[in-house]
C-alpha cells in the first residue's frame, strides 16, 4: 500500500471510529452506564488515543508503527467493546440496557463500533504487511 493512501484510509477509519464512539459515549450518559476507573482508563487510553496517535504516525515516516497501533488499539477495542457489549451481563450489554430514550442509538453504535474497529484492524494489518 502507498504511502498516502495508507494515512487517508487509516485516518479516515480513525476519524469514523471516533465520531461513533462519541455517539456511543452520549447514549452511555444517557442510559446512566457508569465503567470502572479501569476500564475508563483502557477506554481513553486505547480506544480513544492510541488510534489518534496512530492516525498521525501515518502521516510520517513513522507510518509502519502507525499502522501497528492503528491494528493493535482497534483490536483491543474490538475486543474489549465485544466482550460489554454482547458476551458480559450487565447494563453495557446491548440486550440488558436500562431504560432511557437512546436505547437504539446505543445499539446501533455498539454494532458500528464492531465494524468500524474490524475496518481498523484491517487497515492497519494491510499497512503493516505491505510496509514490510
Amino acid at each position: 500500500m502507498r504511502d498516502r493512501t495508507l494515512a487517508v484510509v487509516g485516518t479516515l477509519a480513525v476519524v469514523i471510529h471516533g465520531v461513533i464512539a462519541a455517539l456511543h459515549g452520549a447514549a452511555h450518559s444517557d442510559l446512566g452506564i457508569q465503567m470502572s476507573a479501569s476500564e475508563n482508563a483502557f477506554i481513553n487510553l486505547v480506544i480513544v488515543a492510541a488510534p489518534v496517535v496512530a492516525a498521525i504516525l501515518l502521516w510520517t515516516r513513522f507510518a509502519r508503527a502507525g499502522a501497528i497501533l492503528l491494528a493493535l488499539s482497534m483490536a483491543g477495542a474490538l475486543l474489549f467493546g465485544g466482550y460489554h457489549h454482547y458476551v458480559a451481563i450487565s447494563p453495557d450489554h446491548v440486550a440488558h440496557l436500562p431504560a432511557g430514550s437512546l436505547q437504539g442509538q446505543f445499539r446501533t453504535t455498539a454494532a458500528l463500533l464492531v465494524i468500524s474497529e474490524a475496518f481498523g484492524v484491517g487497515v492497519g494489518a494491510w499497512g503493516a504487511r505491505d510496509s514490510l
